[in-house]
């Protein structure tokens, strides 16, 4: 029995893009180098893309508005492929990222239909599936574990068949061969193992982001054709992007839609598209494809396009009556709710919270076990500074106190500092977890536990100290544009901290619109317990008098005069824990907020 499958129609998509008049230099805080200004401004557009008239003139002198998408409709049928074709800047990317529902068009919205009812947004994104042009995985896992993780957070731990189901896709997806290799060893094959990330749930609709970029034409030509016998087999609706496909790709597909500059000019078969074509007097050369073809003879589409509106726009005004325009008004009006299905935006996840926590901790131990050069290098780094720093600190006597304070003061410096080699993977896990969560896969919160557990034990034995330098990356590493402004807020955070700590200058001598520094220093803290376990103690004596003579400075005595006691060993402690649960609460927090500007169009997913 044939699975019956979804037919998609959609209908009135537009979409609108703020184009900065001018350049700000001085903004750095973006996305990348080349920050795609996409942003929803449901708030400033009207209907028919007039101005809100109360939107601010100081935000009209600094942007124009420029229509992406215009008025676009579509139909897509199950058990083939759409495929969105068209020359670069014509829209396609953003028309899939308005489907996914990754951007947010403005107001009214489009008017998606799934078998003839309307569904909202939310509905569609848990029914579909979206793999974005950018291959987000995670390179030392293996292509099986890859797939396996995934079904587990989307169809569940203890659903049934989960094993046969990634051995399904696999097998489905021709990557039976390499099911045992890890995905940074399997160049080729990125993009299927990509797709089945996005199977492994069996969606109804996939959509598929220029699948074939970066391909030779074979593998392209393999990966369409798996896309293609997939569709058949599941009965799945598929629609996919392609800059200009080549001829044994074009024939794959089931029905085209030919953008350029945000306009539909041909939406249905490569037969339709090539007798439109010879009806315009367009003969098709030898050896050229249809659809390469359609792309070079743009213009004259354009400008047939344009005179049939003209014509539709007139014969519309020739017999056009009040009782018409009357009409008019009431088909534009929002649907009725008995014909409208309402949808909430609670996601119904596969698995509870804790089972959520236990796969996505099973799977960082996985990634932070096999990055053994991370592992090597920090070991050969503690290895190498702890020889150095026993041969320069070798026998102090009791009452050198000052060059204990800075033995201490350097291995505080060191240890924090360290942690910085984990950003460039926070940094890559971040654009995973925000496809993963954004595809209802799991919560934003079981991630950071899960996050928060793993490192325990492998930061056990100084774990409160690289902890909380490990928490503040994570913080900023979930603000930080990329690496390069990352890297630079964090060392300069951390040079802020070391040199309120009190090692250079006490509190007492610092200026008083200063001293708040000196109290959110992450170094302040384990910096006053190393001392405090260093000195503390009853009759600890650390200057004597002469050979064999009374002790003249106490331990206690040092602790006093820079303001600290035995009572702060366990305080200093509770700090830090604090500052632990502070910097991940804030990590979610930026997380949580990156996730929701992703689906109002304020932060595209991946370009």
């Amino acid at each position: 029995m044939k699975k019956q499958g979804c037919e998609i129609e959609a209908k009135g998509i537009n979409y609108y893009i703020k184009v900065p008049k001018r350049s700000h230099p001085l903004k750095i805080w973006s996305r990348d180098a080349e920050e795609d200004p996409n942003t929803n401004i449901a708030t400033s557009i009207q209907c028919h893309g007039q101005a809100n008239s109360s939107s601010s003139s100081s935000s009209s002198k600094l942007y124009g508005v420029r229509q992406v998408l215009k008025n676009v409709e579509f139909v897509a049928r199950p058990r083939e492929i759409l495929a969105i074709v068209g020359p670069s800047g014509a829209g396609k990317s953003t028309l899939l990222e308005v489907l996914a529902g990754r951007l947010a068009p403005p107001s009214p919205p489009p008017l998606v239909l799934v078998n003839g009812r309307r569904v909202e947004k939310s509905e569609f994104r848990r029914m579909s599936g979206y793999v974005t042009q950018r291959d987000t995985l995670f390179p030392l896992l293996t292509v099986r574990e890859t797939l396996l993780f995934s079904a587990r957070l989307r169809v569940g731990c203890c659903g049934s068949g989960v094993g046969g189901r990634v051995e399904a896709v696999l097998q489905e997806l021709g990557l039976d061969a390499v099911a045992d290799v890890r995905v940074r060893d399997v160049s080729g094959a990125k993009r299927r193992v990509s797709i089945g990330v996005d199977l492994v749930h069996d969606p109804a609709v996939l959509l598929l982001d220029e699948p074939t970029s970066g391909l030779d034409s074979a593998s392209a030509l393999q990966v369409v054709e798996a896309l293609r016998a997939t569709a058949a087999a599941r009965g799945r609706t598929v629609i996919l992007s392609i800059h200009q496909p080549g001829f044994r790709i074009a024939k794959q597909f089931g029905s085209l839609l030919l953008l350029a500059d945000g306009a539909a000019l041909h939406r249905g078969s490569p037969d339709a598209l090539l007798a439109r074509l010879r009806s315009l007097g367009l003969a098709l050369p030898l050896g050229v494809d249809v659809v390469e073809f359609a792309i070079d003879s743009i213009p004259s589409l354009q400008k047939h396009h344009h005179h049939h509106q003209l014509l539709q726009l007139s014969e519309k005004f020739d017999r056009c009556t009040l009782q018409h325009l009357f009409n008019d008004n009431n088909d534009c009006s929002p649907p009725s709710p008995s014909t409208t299905t309402t949808t909430t935006n609670r996601c119904n996840y596969a698995n509870s919270r804790g089972r959520e926590v236990g796969v996505l901790a099973h799977r960082f131990c996985k990634n932070v076990w096999r990055t053994r050069q991370l592992f090597t290098c920090r070991a050969a780094a503690m290895l190498v500074s702890g020889l150095a720093l026993g041969s320069i600190f070798y026998g102090l006597r009791p009452d050198q106190v000052v060059e204990r304070v800075g033995f201490f003061a350097f291995v505080l410096t060191f240890l924090l500092s360290s942690t910085t080699e984990a950003l460039p993977i926070f940094l890559q896990e971040r654009e995973i977890v925000m496809k993963e969560t954004f595809g209802g896969a799991y919560r934003l919160s079981s991630y950071v536990l899960a996050n928060s557990l793993v490192f325990v034990h492998f930061l056990l034995v100084i774990w409160l100290v690289l902890y909380t330098a490990n928490s503040v990356v994570v913080c900023f590493s979930a603000a930080a544009p990329n690496f390069i402004v990352g890297n630079s807020v964090i060392s300069g955070a951390m040079g802020s901290f070391f040199l309120f700590s009190g090692y250079f200058i006490a509190e007492r001598a610092m200026p008083r619109c200063w001293v708040f520094m000196h109290y959110v220093s992450l170094f302040k803290y384990p910096f006053e317990a190393f001392l405090v376990n260093e000195l503390g103690g009853r009759g600890r004596c650390v200057v004597v008098e002469g050979n064999g003579g009374g002790c003249v400075v106490r331990g206690e005595d040092v602790l006093r005069g820079e303001g600290l006691g035995e009572e702060l060993r366990w305080r200093n402690v509770g700090a830090m824990v604090g500052f632990i649960v502070l910097y991940r609460f804030f990590a979610y927090l930026i997380l949580w907020l990156r996730c929701r500007c992703a689906q109002n169009g304020g932060l595209s997913g991946q370009k």
